[in-house]
């Protein structure tokens, strides 16, 4: 397999001026198609994770913001689950973005997500986010309707207004050490109807489907329209988006394993530095202990 930031670089979307969703192939796996030398590979970068997960923790000045969005049956929960599961789950927090409370729509679109975001030495993760205010809301107007937005606000520019406030969001939390990467998953519309029939099928996966889904799946042009021009405005090199072939799960969980990885190794973390004043205390501190011993030998 390639390095870890070999592998993401080539789904990574810095600059989004000449994106074109149907260029990216949905099922693409550069020609790794050892599914089992990928599942090794995703163990070791698991392992890797949780290593500079302890660092991005103990270091406590940086924290990393992932964003996952994509189509229903994408697989964004597994793979959160798969690529984080080695991760020490006091430095990690995830949360699922659904309807708007009454709450968050007498707030700015941003409030909900905002008041989630990790602190200093953590991960954050975001099963959709913000950026919902420019897909199921683009996709249908009558929720934007229902914001309660007041009319001189309601403009015909408001989607390019969004993309600006989440460019200018990014770039004040990158100014502030919170680093943000973005996930597609870039699910084909045939894999998923594939998808969709297996939780009808399987009596244990019924629980997983929702007669909301086959109805979304209806807009699904007016979604990859919405999800380009997106990706068009808001791909950025300091929160780049990146583009994860999803038809194979096994190999997106390996591409956003190699992003993540690539995104920590960058910020070189380390561990605190112990003063000469500290160590003093702790051979203070090793002395009382081996005296303890020394006391209970007698």
């Amino acid at each position: 397999m390639s390095t870890a930031s070999d592998l993401a670089d080539h789904f990574k979307v810095t600059n989004g001026k000449s994106f074109k969703l149907k260029d990216w192939n949905t099922s693409d796996t550069l020609d790794h198609d050892d599914k089992s030398r990928a599942e090794q590979a995703l163990a070791g970068g698991v392992q890797r994770l949780a290593e500079l997960q302890d660092k991005l923790y103990a270091d406590d000045q940086w924290s990393l913001l992932l964003i996952f969005q994509a189509m229903d049956a994408a697989g964004k929960d597994g793979t959160i689950k798969h690529v984080m599961s080695g991760v020490n789950p006091q430095g990690c927090q995830v949360y699922s973005f659904k309807k708007p409370s009454h709450e968050d729509i007498d707030h700015d679109f941003l409030w909900r997500t905002t008041k989630c975001l990790p602190e200093r030495g953590r991960i954050g993760i975001f099963n959709r986010s913000y950026y919902e205010e420019a897909l199921v809301v683009k996709v249908h107007p009558d929720i934007l309707a229902g914001q309660r937005l007041p009319p001189s606000r309601e403009t015909m520019h408001i989607w390019n207004e969004r993309y600006e406030s989440f460019n200018d969001f990014e770039k004040h939390l990158d100014r502030n050490g919170t680093i943000v990467r973005k996930f597609f998953l870039n699910v084909g519309k045939d894999e998923q109807k594939d998808r969709f029939l297996k939780r009808i099928d399987d009596p244990n996966r019924n629980w997983k489907f929702s007669t909301a889904d086959s109805a979304e799946r209806g807009h699904w042009d007016e979604y990859q329209d919405a999800y380009q021009d997106l990706i068009q405005a808001t791909a950025t090199k300091h929160a780049p988006w990146y583009v994860v072939p999803a038809d194979n799960k096994w190999f997106t969980r390996v591409v956003v394993s190699a992003a993540i990885i690539d995104a920590l190794e960058s910020l070189d973390l380390k561990y605190p530095t112990v003063s000469v004043a500290q160590k003093a205390e702790l051979a203070k501190a090793r002395a009382m202990l081996d005296g303890e011993g020394k006391r209970k030998k007698r």
